[in-house]
């Protein structure tokens, strides 16, 4: 686990015996975006903040039963080290483009004997940003509400915490706190959340960062208004993928994942929409953030096994030689061609049969329809 927030002084203990409950099932694959490198930018980011001021203290409701509605793709990570007042808010929020934005709690505590990164968020918006499997988890959300922590599921690994436990958490203060369960969220150096009231009695730093979705935004344009805004002490992380152009002459071929969508769609598979290719490939690699292999030896940002790359690969969009795996200029519109070739232009059945021989998994299907939805909503 690696360092995020300012770092308190305490540890993460068990205050009770194990009193064990049942998880909810989880799948393992991630339909948000990976927040690669945040720990770093977020641990120098916050630490000259000092302690919680009694006003930044106060506590927020957390919806105990709001129903989930959507994922939202965010495409930057911002964090004031001090806090966001609620100026910056409101002139973030209004940069042309931007169509969704969250803000939350954090802080580092001690958990057995090495820091860990906790933020508090409200569960009724917060799971919108989260993978779509851990945002359908009802259980997980509910526990948060109640009161619950819960955990990354790497962190929970590592923590070997136990569903059901009370731990004791040490940030500006202590608190005993029950573990509801661990699930996938996505988000590097983020170990474990809370509801609004326990970051308030734990002392964490008001709405510390945040993430902004502005879907049809430059990523340049998008971050120097941020950047502005914030001031010299914030910090910036772009999530949304962005693809090399070294290879292409700029301005002829996609520059951005979402144009590579779009463009090997129209090329390799025309009548397929687009957005099922961007859905895949923020499933499978985050467009491009994990690489793999894969446990199952699958590689590249569309991930392929190598007996269906074999088949399937392709240069395209001017790329010369032996197709390559790890080029999304021949990945994606491979990707392309293997679900033509299953019939995915027809849509309809034919196309939830095309998803599915890419990955056998009715679960898998679903997730990617959902995701495509959001993309084909936010990129009118």
């Amino acid at each position: 686990m690696g360092r995020f927030l300012r770092r308190a002084h305490g540890a993460l203990m068990p205050a009770s015996g194990p009193a064990r409950v049942s998880r909810a099932r989880r799948a393992r694959l991630s339909a948000g975006i990976a927040i690669a490198g945040s720990v770093a930018i977020l641990g120098a980011a916050l630490s000259a903040a000092g302690p919680a001021s009694a006003a930044q203290l106060s506590a927020r409701p957390a919806s105990t039963h709001a129903s989930f509605r959507q994922i939202i793709l965010p495409d930057l990570l911002i964090v004031a080290p001090k806090g966001l007042t609620a100026a910056q808010i409101a002139r973030l929020r209004a940069i042309h483009g931007v169509q969704d934005m969250i803000t939350f709690d954090g802080a580092q505590i001690m958990a057995a004997g090495r820091p860990v990164s906790v933020i508090g968020v409200n569960p009724a918006t917060f799971r919108s940003w989260v993978p779509l499997r851990t945002a359908s988890d009802q259980a997980f959300w509910t526990a948060l509400a109640a009161g619950d922590f819960v955990a990354a599921s790497g962190a929970g690994r590592t923590l070997k915490l136990q569903p059901g436990s009370s731990y004791r958490l040490s940030g500006a203060s202590s608190q005993v706190v029950k573990f509801g369960m661990a699930a996938k969220l996505d988000l590097a150096g983020v170990d474990l959340l809370v509801n609004p009231a326990e970051s308030a009695k734990l002392g964490l730093v008001r709405q510390v960062a945040g993430l902004i979705s502005a879907p049809g935004v430059s990523a340049a344009v998008l971050t120097r208004k941020v950047s502005a805004i914030l001031g010299p002490g914030g910090r910036i992380e772009q999530l949304s993928g962005e693809l090399p152009v070294s290879r292409i002459s700029a301005g002829t071929e996609p520059t951005s994942y979402i144009q590579l969508f779009r463009a090997s769609a129209a090329r390799y598979c025309p009548g397929l929409s687009w957005t099922v290719l961007a859905a895949i490939g923020q499933i499978e690699s985050a467009d491009g953030t994990n690489v793999g292999p894969s446990s199952a030896g699958a590689l590249g940002p569309m991930q392929f096994l190598p007996g269906t790359w074999a088949i399937w690969g392709i240069d395209a969009f001017g790329q010369t030689g032996t197709p390559d795996v790890l080029n999304p200029y021949d990945a994606v519109p491979a990707a392309a061609r293997l679900l033509c070739a299953d019939g995915g232009a027809a849509g309809g059945t034919s196309l939830y049969h095309a998803i599915f021989d890419y990955n056998h998994a009715d679960w898998y299907v679903n997730e990617v329809l959902a995701l495509a939805a959001e993309y084909a909503a936010d990129y009118r």
